[in-house]
C-alpha cells in the first residue's frame, strides 16, 4: 500500500527525474528567444517542495500532498510551474485526509488538478500538458472503472499521458514543423515516471544532474546582514514556520497583535497548515513560545542583525570583489505593516529599469524577468514587504503573470496583478494610475493603458529555429513586435531604425528607447542621433539606460 513515506519518496524521485532532464526538456522549446525555460522553470519549482518533503516522516499520505502542494505553489516559477504546482495541488484535494493511496483518491487526484489546471488558464491550449494531463486522467478514470488497484491506474495514467505527449505535434503545427513534442508535457510525463520508480520499485531516482540551476536558498527570510543599511532598532531577526495544530481555534492575527508588542517589521502569512512568521525583536524566546501556542515550529532561524550587519560591512572593507545577487531572488526588502491605502511591486531586471520603476512610484522590486521567472514567493514576499493595503503587482513578461496570480489567496494585502506583457506596459501601467481613483476603476484603466503601447524588443536568438517561417541561426540578432518575430538580421543600430519604422504611426506621438547591458552609452548616443534625424519630426524620443540583460533595446511606442 502507499502510504504517506512512499509518496514523499515518489516526489522526491520526481523531482530528481526533472533535475536530470531539465536541459532535455529545455531543448524542446522551440521559441528561440532565451527565456525562462520549462524544464528549469518545473526543476526549480519541484526542488523547493523536494526540501520540505525531505522533513517529513511518518505522516499520511494526505498530509504529505498537503506540504506538497503548499510548497510548490510557493516555488512554482514560471507558466509550467504553476500548472505543475495546479496538477499537485488537486492530487492533495483528491487524497485528502486519507492514510493510503486508493484506487478512488488516486483517480480523484489526477481528476482534481486537471480541473484546477484548466481554470487557472484564461484560454487552455490543447496540445500542451494540459492536454497530456487530461488524457492521463481519463486514463485513470478508465482504470478504476476496470477495477484496478492504485499502482496499476497510475500506470495506466502514465501511459494515457504518453500517449498524449505523441500527438502534441498534431494538435500544434508549431510543433510539428519543429519536430518535437511539447515540453511542458514531457516535463509531466518524467514526473510521473519519476513518481513511479517508487511505487512500483521502491527506487528514488538520485539527482545526477551536474547542470542543475542554482537553486535559491530557502527562501524565509534574507541573511540579517544584508536587510538594513539604517539604524537597527531591534537585535534578532527571528523567523519559523508553525505547523497549525487543528485543535487550536485562535487565529493567526493574534499571534501577529503580540509579535507587534515585541518588536517590528512583523510578518505574518497563514494557510490551512502553516503560519509563516518574521519578527524583529529582542526577545526571541517570547516570540517562539507564543508561536508554540498555535502548533509546532519548523524551520526556526535566529540572526543577530547588529553583529551580522558589522561583519558584512567589515568584509566589504577589506575585499574588492562586488557583491552578487541569486538571479532568482527578491531584492533585499524589509517587511513593513500596511500605512498606505496603496503600493506597488514590479518585476524587472537591471539596475536602470529598476530606478525607473521606483521613480514613477513602485515600493518595491523583484529582481527578474526573461530569464530569471521569480517564484510565487518571491512576489509574494515582495507584496508583503509593501507598505499597503492593496498591492498592485506588474509581471512584466507574460511567463511570470500566472506566477503573481498565485499570490493573491496567501497574501494579507488585497492585490491587484495587471497583466503587463513588457517593460513599456508596466511603465505605461504606473503612468495611468490615478491616486484618486479606486481601485478597481484603476486596475481597468491600468489594464486599458497597457493595450495603448507597442512594444519592440531586439535580442539574440538563443537556439537555431524554424519558427514563424524564419529560419533562425544561434546568436542571430531577432526583432520582436508584441512578442513575435517580425525579422532577422546582423546589424543592431540598422535593426533598431528598421523595427521603429514597423512600430511607428501616422498618429503615434512618443518613442522610448531603453537600453541593454550589453550596450554603450556611446553606441546609446549614436542610435539616438539616428532616430532623431529619422524620426524626430513625427515623435518625441526618450533614451533611457535600462541595464537589462537579454534585451540589447527594448522600444516602446505610443
Amino acid at each position: 500500500m502507499i502510504n504517506g513515506d512512499i509518496l514523499r519518496d515518489a516526489w522526491i524521485s520526481a523531482a530528481n527525474s526533472i533535475s536530470n532532464s531539465r536541459k532535455a526538456v529545455d531543448d524542446l522549446n522551440i521559441f528561440p528567444v532565451p527565456d525562462g525555460d520549462t524544464g528549469t522553470n518545473m526543476s526549480m519549482t519541484l526542488s523547493n517542495a523536494a526540501r520540505e518533503l525531505e522533513k517529513l516522516s511518518g505522516e499520511t499520505a494526505g498530509k504529505v500532498a498537503a506540504v506538497n502542494s503548499s510548497a510548490l505553489l510557493r516555488g512554482a516559477r514560471g507558466n509550467s510551474g504553476v500548472i505543475t504546482s495546479l496538477l499537485f495541488r488537486g492530487f492533495a484535494k483528491g487524497i485528502g485526509d486519507d492514510e493510503f493511496v486508493t484506487p478512488e483518491n488516486i483517480t480523484n487526484a489526477f481528476i482534481y488538478g486537471v480541473e484546477a489546471a484548466y481554470k487557472a488558464v484564461m484560454k487552455p491550449t490543447e496540445g500542451t500538458i494540459l492536454t497530456v494531463a487530461r488524457v492521463a486522467s481519463e486514463y485513470a478514470k478508465e482504470a478504476l472503472a476496470q477495477g484496478k488497484d492504485e499502482l496499476a491506474i497510475f500506470e495506466y495514467a502514465i501511459e494515457g499521458a504518453k500517449k498524449a505527449l505523441d500527438e502534441t505535434p498534431e494538435l500544434l503545427p508549431v510543433l510539428k514543423k519543429a519536430g518535437v513534442v511539447d515540453a511542458g508535457g514531457r516535463g509531466f510525463v518524467i514526473i510521473l515516471e519519476g513518481m513511479l520508480s517508487v511505487f512500483k520499485d521502491g527506487v528514488i531516482i538520485k539527482n545526477e544532474s551536474s547542470s542543475a540551476p542554482e537553486e535559491q536558498e530557502e527562501n524565509d527570510g534574507f541573511n540579517a546582514a544584508g536587510e538594513f543599511e539604517t539604524d537597527i532598532t531591534f537585535t534578532y531577526c527571528t523567523e519559523f514556520i508553525v505547523n497549525r495544530n487543528p485543535e487550536v481555534t485562535k487565529e493567526p492575527n493574534e499571534l501577529r497583535m503580540f509579535l507587534e508588542t515585541i518588536g517590528d517589521c512583523v510578518v505574518v502569512v497563514d494557510d490551512e497548515e502553516i503560519i509563516k512568521v518574521h519578527v524583529h525583536t529582542d526577545h526571541p524566546g517570547n516570540a517562539i513560545e507564543n508561536g508554540l501556542t498555535f502548533g509546532s515550529l519548523v524551520n526556526l532561524k535566529i540572526e543577530n542583525m547588529r553583529d551580522q550587519h558589522e561583519r558584512a560591512k567589515h568584509d566589504a572593507q577589506n575585499t574588492k570583489k562586488k557583491p552578487t545577487k541569486s538571479a532568482d531572488r527578491t531584492e533585499t526588502i524589509t517587511p513593513v505593516e500596511p500605512t498606505n491605502p496603496f503600493g506597488f511591486v514590479s518585476v524587472c531586471a537591471g539596475d536602470g529599469l529598476a530606478e525607473l520603476f521606483r521613480d514613477l512610484g513602485v515600493d518595491t522590486i523583484v529582481s527578474g524577468g526573461q530569464t530569471m521567472n521569480p517564484s510565487t514567493d518571491d512576489i509574494l514576499r515582495a507584496i508583503e514587504a509593501t507598505p499597503a493595503e492593496t498591492v498592485y503587482v506588474l509581471p512584466n513578461n507574460k511567463n511570470i503573470i500566472m506566477a503573481a496570480e498565485q499570490a493573491i489567496p496567501i497574501s494579507t494585502r488585497k492585490v491587484i496583478v495587471i497583466h503587463t506583457r513588457t517593460i513599456p506596459q508596466g511603465i505605461a501601467a504606473m503612468l495611468s494610475f490615478d491616486p484618486d481613483s479606486d481601485d478597481n476603476a484603476n486596475a481597468i484603466e491600468m489594464q486599458k493603458a497597457t493595450e495603448r503601447i507597442a512594444t519592440g524588443q531586439i535580442t539574440f536568438a538563443a537556439r537555431d529555429a524554424d519558427f514563424d517561417g524564419f529560419k533562425i541561426k544561434q546568436g542571430e540578432l531577432m526583432a520582436l513586435l508584441g512578442g513575435k518575430v517580425t525579422f532577422t538580421d546582423t546589424d543592431l543600430q540598422k535593426s533598431v531604425l528598421k523595427l521603429l519604422k514597423k512600430m511607428i504611426k501616422p498618429d503615434s506621438e512618443f518613442v522610448t528607447v531603453i537600453y541593454g547591458e550589453d550596450v554603450t552609452p556611446e553606441q546609446a548616443e549614436e542610435i539616438e542621433a539616428q532616430i532623431q534625424a529619422k524620426f524626430g519630426e513625427k515623435v518625441e524620443i526618450t533614451v533611457i539606460n535600462g541595464g537589462q540583460p537579454i534585451y540589447y533595446y527594448i522600444l516602446s511606442v505610443e
